[in-house]
């Protein structure tokens, strides 16, 4: 000890004071993550899952030791008052930037651990979007929030911002309104997100039609919508659009869809044979799911009668090329048909 105070009597205060701050923080944040490498390693012999959500916290939680052994150290740093109160400050700052961060990725591992239960690479997928869709747009919404109030609260540490900002909510001054109008969209699509994780009206993967387009819902974001369309064009989508307008969802209850194939055909055909031609090829066709299979004359002119094939597959992508699939067949039947005829004996 006297060794030491020998030496600081020819030492700066300031650097007596830093090294009195700075050792121990490094001296913690060396620890911490030892300490969290160490976990890491153990936890990889068992759960690569759990090892990667222990390397996502390693940031936050060293952070938050550095502030609070810093903010206990900055008490026998002896700086003047002036610089303590500043350094003080900064370290409040630091510490509540800390917090949200680690409430951030706390409501991301939370959210990882849930959806471990649920795959939406199946073919019967229909729970796991609900739970994907709506967990992704709370979280998203829930990590809006986090962000908030962190600056919230780091700016409120200073007493002009406080002061600001308590004046900026009790007036009903135009700064007030210009900022609530700028704020509307933001906050229109802040209930949209909720409102659609509620009731969720759309879903990942959901096939949907938006402004004659048809696609699928690629990601939902806190404040928009992007639509992966068939040709892989992106359409981005406000959030409030899927509350305000109407739109068509064709997988909200279920993938499976019906499908017609429309054909116009001469009198001379036989209704009966094209049916049995149409149920052959559903027979032999692994896209048909076996529930729908009719065919029915919805017009007659004056020549031709018109025949509309209905047919369902597991998914509107399926219907679709089954559909596809149900004309190239008939049309091939219904040509060597009239060819037949046409033929002489």
């Amino acid at each position: 000890m006297t060794w030491i105070h020998s030496i600081s009597t020819w030492v700066p205060a300031w650097v007596v004071g830093a090294v009195t701050m700075v050792m121990p923080a490094m001296i913690v944040l060396a620890a911490s993550r030892w300490i969290i490498h160490r976990l890491m390693r153990l936890a990889g012999r068992y759960s690569p899952f759990l090892q990667r959500l222990l390397g996502r916290s390693q940031g936050p939680v060293s952070l938050i030791l550095v502030t609070v052994v810093s903010g206990i150290a900055l008490a026998g740093a002896r700086f003047p008052w002036e610089v303590t109160a500043a350094i003080g400050r900064v370290l409040a700052v630091v510490f509540v930037v800390a917090i949200g961060w680690a409430a951030s990725i706390a409501l991301d591992i939370g959210v990882e651990i849930y959806l471990r239960r649920f795959h939406t690479d199946t073919e019967d997928n229909l729970l796991a979007r609900k739970h994907v869709t709506q967990m992704r747009i709370l979280q998203r919404v829930a990590r809006t929030l986090v962000v908030i109030f962190t600056a919230a609260a780091a700016l409120m540490s200073f007493d002009s911002v406080r002061q600001y900002g308590v004046s900026l909510f009790a007036s009903a001054g135009a700064a007030g309104l210009v900022l609530g109008l700028a704020a509307r969209p933001v906050l229109s699509n802040l209930l949209a997100g909720i409102q659609i994780a509620m009731t969720q009206p759309i879903r990942v993967e959901d096939q949907v039609v938006v402004e004659g387009e048809t696609g699928w819902i690629e990601t939902i974001t806190s404040t928009y919508v992007v639509v992966r369309l068939w040709d892989l064009r992106r359409m981005i989508v406000p959030l409030s659009y899927f509350i305000e307008k109407p739109f068509q969802n064709w997988t909200y209850e279920g993938s499976a869809q019906v499908g017609a194939v429309l054909l116009r055909v001469g009198y001379a055909m036989s209704v009966d044979r094209v049916r049995q031609k149409l149920e052959e090829i559903l027979r032999q066709s692994p896209r048909w799911d076996g529930k729908t299979a009719r065919l029915e004359v919805t017009d007659m002119t004056a020549d031709t009668m018109e025949l509309r094939a209905l047919v369902s597959a597991r998914s509107a992508g399926q219907t679709w090329d089954l559909r596809c699939e149900v004309r190239e067949k008939l049309l091939e039947f219904l040509q060597s048909e009239a060819h037949r005829e046409t033929t002489p004996a």
